[in-house]
């Protein structure tokens, strides 16, 4: 089972990811763009995956991934606590990767291959 620690320690391992204690929770950011979110009066995770995981993970396992929408955005609620430490690692550099250039992504991720 994850918990905050586990996600704090992924995340904050990331180039340019800081941890901001916003809105009573804790969120993962690079610069002015969230891709973890924790918090809120729900105390539901948040994370910003790309698209077309987002749709086989709602499908696939519905009990752990539910759609959140925020404007035109669509986010994945996620139930941490349903996933060991190495799917939620997963997770986390995946929403990392939405919202970081390209450039910046594929130079991470290629060191660590």
């Amino acid at each position: 089972m994850a918990t905050l620690a586990d996600v704090r320690k992924v995340a904050l391992a990331l180039p340019g990811a800081v941890e901001l204690n916003d809105h009573g929770g804790s969120w993962f950011n690079v610069g002015t763009k969230s891709f973890v979110l924790y918090g809120f009066p729900s105390g539901r995770w948040i994370f910003k995956l790309p698209k077309p995981r987002q749709e086989l993970l709602f499908e696939a396992r519905p009990d752990v991934f539910q759609p959140y929408r925020a404007g035109a955005m669509l986010w994945s609620y996620v139930d941490i606590s349903r996933l060991t430490r190495a799917e939620v690692a997963d997770l986390v550099s995946d929403a990392w990767t939405t919202i970081v250039p390209k450039k910046v992504s594929r130079a991470y991720l290629s060191g660590r291959a």
